[in-house]
């Protein structure tokens, strides 16, 4: 699965006490193919309900298959302000794309939205306090695209609460990217810079707050959370 690296899983496996916040969102696995399962946080929970107000309760989506995209060759348009409204189970929010920090990362998430890639796909993992994560068509957090772009991140990012990020693997280079995107739900994160910054959430963050009040630990939420649709808006 495409996660976030847990750089204190030894401490974590010796302590046997949970650590969710510290956690390192890793996409662990090859480029655009098979990844590795989530990391094991020991089992431990953050506190989270068991359940979220304003989420609906439905199945999860028929998974889709993997792959099979093809990355797309131009670059978006510098003068136009690109957002992806993404409409959830529970509730819509919105995504302020930056093409000057992540252009070739930006103009991938886009041409997938447009493509419909993302439509009835699910939050697979969700870690209170740390990130919710999505963006696999699999839905088993193995899935991606069939490609993946780079835009390493400058030095000095910090990954802070509303930050929209993609994740990799561990052996892919810094900026890596596929289709699994997370969202930071703590202050920070206290990762390294190696995850392509593509925006920031900047409406609707009640709704990322509902899709991580449903996480228990580290791994799939208590109840499927779907991503009904994606659309890119410009302006």
């Amino acid at each position: 699965m495409r996660l976030i690296r847990l750089p204190l899983l030894l401490v974590l496996v010796l302590s046997l006490a949970a650590c969710g916040a510290d956690d390192e969102p890793e996409a662990s696995g090859t480029v655009g193919a098979t990844t590795e399962a989530p990391a094991d946080t020991g089992g431990a929970t953050t506190g989270a309900a068991a359940g979220s107000e304003g989420c609906e309760t439905v199945e999860a989506p028929t998974p889709k298959q993997d792959g099979g995209q093809t990355a797309p060759t131009g670059s978006l348009d510098s003068g136009t302000t690109y957002e992806l409204v993404v409409e959830t189970s529970c509730g819509d929010f919105t995504i302020t794309l930056d093409p000057e920090l992540a252009p070739k990362t930006t103009a991938s998430l886009v041409a997938l939205a447009e493509s419909g890639f993302y439509d009835d796909t699910t939050f697979h993992r969700v870690v209170p306090g740390f990130v919710i994560q999505g963006g696999d068509p699999t839905g088993t957090g193995t899935g991606g695209p069939g490609y993946a772009t780079v835009d390493a991140p400058p030095g000095n990012t910090q990954y802070t609460d509303g930050t929209v990020a993609m994740a990799k693997s561990a052996a892919e280079p810094a900026g890596s990217s596929g289709s699994q995107f997370f969202v930071v739900t703590a202050p920070d994160a206290g990762l390294p810079p190696d995850y392509a910054v593509v925006g920031t959430v900047t409406d609707g963050m009640e709704s990322v707050r509902a899709i991580e009040a449903l996480g228990a630990g580290d791994g799939p939420p208590t109840q499927p959370v779907v991503i009904e649709k994606v659309t890119v808006e410009e302006s």
